[in-house]
This record gives C-alpha cells, sequence and structure tokens, in this order.
C-alpha cells in the first residue's frame, strides 16, 4: 500500500475531525487487522455484524500503529489510551474507509474494469488480469475481497505503476454492488449472467438482476459495458442500455460470437480470435467476457490470442488432482444451481467410473427445497455411478432420486462419513471423482484427508 494523502486532506474527504495531530503529517498505510498491522501503519477501527475494531484500539497501539481513526460515538472511551497518539474520529468508519479509497483511485491514471455477476468473477477476473499483464502492470482483487471491506482495501494497493485494474464486485443484498461501484468508478463493467445466486436474501431473480446492474449508475466517464447476450435478463441490455457495449456468447447476434471448437475461439466485427486453450462450455463464455473487457481497454488481437495462455485458474475452482490412479475435480469453493449443473456436464465427460461427491448448495432461503429436488434430475441426466451426499438442505436430492429408481446413491449429514467409500474407490478404480458444495460446508477437507491417507 502507497498512500500519499496529508492528515488535514483525510480530514476533509471523510468529514472527519483531528486530533493531536500535525495537519501536514501524511498517511502512508492503513490497516484494519491487529494482527497484521506493522509499525508506522495507521488504524482504523471497523465494525461487523460479530465484531468491533474499535476494542482492539490498545492492540493496534502495541503494534504499533501510528494513527488511528474511530467512530466520533466511540472516542470518549479510548480518552486515556489515546492521550499521546493522533487520531481522527469519523461518524462512520467503513464509509471513512471507502471514501479514502475513492479518493486513491482517483488520483491515479488507471484504466480499472469491474466484473460483477452470479457466477465466473473470479476466473474473469483471472483471465482478464492475464491478458492484461502482457499490456501494461495490473492490479486487480486478491482472493474474494469483494464486498464493502474488501473493494476499498483492494482500490489502496493501487500503485502509481499500476496501467490497469481488475476489480469483482460481490453482492449479496440489493444495494451492495451500488455501494461498492462508485469507489471503483470502471472504464469497463462486465456482467457475467444472472442465476440464481444468494436467493435466500435477494428474494427474486428479478432483485438480482437489479442489483448486479446497479453498476451501470456508477460508471466512468465514456465506460463500456460487457455484457453476457445470451443471458435472459442480460440481453435485454441490448435495447435497454444507451451507452456504449459489447454483447458476448454463442449467439450469432452478439459482437463477439465463440466459435464450436474444441479451442477457444471467438469472432469480433469480421475477425477470427483463436487462442489456442482448451476450456469448457462455461469458461469459454468468461474467456469470452475477459476478451471483450480486454478490446474495450485497447487491447489488441494479438496481444489477447497469446495472452489467456498465461491464465491459471484459482484454487478450488474445478482443480484437477491424480490420487494413485483416479482424477479428482475438486470444485469447492461454492455451488448453486448453475454452477452445480456446469461441474456435473463436465463429469459426464470425464473418464468412467464417475462418481460425485455433493454438498448443499447455500443461501437459496425459499427457494432451497426447489433447486435441490431439480439437482437430482441433473444427477441422473449426468449418467454417473455412484453420488454421495452430505448435508442438511441436499436431503430433498436424495429423497428425490431415490422416488426416481437411482439406487447408487448414499446420504450422511456428515461428509467424514464417506471417506471409508472413497478410499476402496480410489484403491480400486481409475475413473474420476467430483467434490462441489457451498464454501461454508469445507469440502475439501475430505480430499485433503484421502490425499494424506487418514
Amino acid at each position: 500500500m502507497q498512500l500519499k494523502i496529508s492528515y488535514q486532506t483525510l480530514a476533509k474527504i471523510t468529514n472527519g475531525i483531528l486530533c493531536q495531530a500535525n495537519l501536514k503529517d501524511i498517511l502512508k498505510t492503513i490497516s484494519y487487522d491487529t494482527r497484521t498491522l506493522q509499525k508506522g501503519q495507521a488504524y482504523i477501527a471497523l465494525k461487523g455484524t460479530k465484531f468491533d475494531g474499535h476494542t482492539f484500539i490498545g492492540k493496534a497501539l502495541e503494534a504499533g500503529a501510528n494513527f488511528i481513526i474511530l467512530e466520533r460515538k466511540e472516542a470518549p472511551k479510548y480518552d486515556k489510551i489515546l492521550k499521546n497518539t493522533p487520531f481522527l474520529t469519523v461518524e462512520n468508519t467503513l464509509l471513512a474507509l471507502q471514501e479514502i479509497a475513492k479518493f486513491h483511485r482517483l488520483s491515479k491514471d488507471i484504466k480499472i474494469a469491474a466484473i460483477t455477476g452470479s457466477n465466473g468473477k473470479s476466473t474473469t477476473k483471472q483471465m482478464l488480469s492475464a491478458l492484461l499483464k502482457k499490456f501494461g502492470k495490473t492490479c486487480s482483487t486478491e482472493g474474494n475481497f469483494n464486498n464493502q471491506i474488501g473493494v476499498p482495501v483492494s482500490l489502496l494497493e493501487i500503485k502509481n505503476t499500476d496501467k490497469f485494474g481488475v476489480f469483482e464486485l460481490g453482492a449479496s443484498h440489493i444495494g451492495d454492488i451500488a455501494e461498492i461501484a462508485r469507489l471503483v468508478l470502471p472504464d469497463v463493467a462486465v456482467l457475467t449472467n444472472i442465476s440464481p445466486s444468494h436467493l435466500e436474501f435477494f428474494g427474486s431473480m428479478e432483485n438480482i438482476y437489479k442489483t448486479k446492474t446497479e453498476i451501470l449508475n456508477h460508471l466512468n466517464m465514456g465506460a463500456t459495458i460487457v455484457f453476457n447476450g445470451d443471458d435472459k435478463f442480460l440481453k435485454n441490455l441490448k435495447t435497454d442500455y444507451k451507452g456504449k457495449m459489447l454483447s458476448f456468447g454463442f449467439d450469432s447476434g452478439n459482437d463477439i460470437v465463440i466459435q464450436d471448437s474444441p479451442t477457444f475461439s471467438f469472432t469480433y466485427k469480421g475477425a477470427l480470435f483463436n487462442t489456442g486453450v482448451i476450456l469448457e462450455h462455461h469458461n469459454k463464455l468468461n474467456a469470452a467476457a475477459a476478451c471483450g473487457a480486454a478490446l474495450a481497454l485497447g487491447m489488441f488481437k494479438e496481444d489477447i490470442e497469446k495472452g489467456l495462455k498465461t491464465y491459471k485458474p484459482m484454487p478450488m475452482r474445478l482443480e484437477r488432482h491424480k490420487l494413485n490412479k483416479t482424477e479428482i475435480l475438486l470444485d469447492c469453493y461454492n455451488a448453486n444451481p448453475v454452477s452445480m449443473e456446469n461441474a456435473l456436464n463436465i463429469l459426464s465427460a470425464c473418464a468412467t467410473p464417475r462418481f460425485a461427491v455433493l454438498g448443499d448448495m447455500r443461501e437459496l432461503g425459499n427457494f432451497s427445497k426447489m433447486y435441490h429436488k431439480e439437482l437430482a434430475n441433473k444427477i441422473v441426466n449426468a449418467k454417473l455411478d455412484k453420488v454421495f451426499l452430505a448435508g442438511q438442505e441436499i436431503k430433498e436430492t436424495y429423497q428425490e432420486l431415490l422416488k426416481s429408481n437411482f439406487k447408487e446413491v448414499k446420504y450422511n449429514s456428515n461428509k467424514l462419513a464417506f471417506l471409508g467409500d472413497l478410499k476402496q474407490i480410489i484403491q480400486s478404480k481409475n475413473g474420476t471423482i467430483l467434490f462441489k458444495a457451498s464454501r461454508s460446508l469445507n469440502f475439501e477437507e475430505l480430499f485433503f484427508k484421502l490425499k494424506e491417507g487418514k
């Protein structure tokens, strides 16, 4: 983090009140976590639903914090320990962090792409980052730092030497995208798709569409939107949106038309782009989104064709491993109806015998029962040799499979109950095993125990 904001400017952009501080002193770096805070950093006391950073102000000072940002109503409690330390009081520390991040973003000469959607955000981010790194120094969201705290923290990492930035924007409630998109002010906005994700909080698919498209109200001047023209919701942008746009998809009516070939290729303005990279169907859409954003940011055909070859998948997203002679598809980062179907489609094309170890698709709310029942039909269509189901919500899938006379299924509320079965498969079979569930179920634990021989 390389900030250069005077305390006087800091107070102005956060509408804060400085105490015991020299107006000309400079804020160079900031931390909200005392576990990683280093001597000489400023500490900002953020509040969450399960934590209050104010309670760690003492620890921050012990760790060497040289400046504290805290909420005005909390300040009287810390008069004694702050008597020798400069500090800033603000109405809301999260809002203050966001305003600092926005100021920092606007102070840099950088082109930024922001990616949102229900599926494929992280993969598209990785692909676009790989492309842009061929064109200039590029910063991007680390891991899943895509929320109200993660996005401003990521923006604060922008350096003077960065030519491009790629930031992922996540949402689980209406208004979430608007809150963070206004900080990013993207030059290119990518919308990957609209699918049933976090339905428990959104309540309907229409609300998901409404939330994801909040980004359109927070674009930089002259920005381009890049969107999935095959998506039944997003295709409406072709007529409803009046700004610069690029649509992508398999349908011939899109600006970027993905070709039916083993390697990822597409046509754009009459030219054929062939990357030579082999991708599954859903990842071709992610790659098209990334290439569309790269084109909007001024990359050339040759750079795009070469650049995608440097893409490396993120951990636990259809990672391929070998245990003995069995191929493992480790896809435990998250699960919703669309990503579950994609994974099963990929498994159905893998070496036999085929096995799936599946867990709950969380955060579907009142739609959970319906989607878990529908999953049973997708399992039957995938023609698997055996299925292991673990979790509470996926019991609906198990009961539906029994009704359809699918016999090769086992259910247990505890995923570890399947270790013995899976060890036998790995010892005696070639074939393929898919592990997939929502993040909170930690299904990768099964894989690591098998790998360690436990």
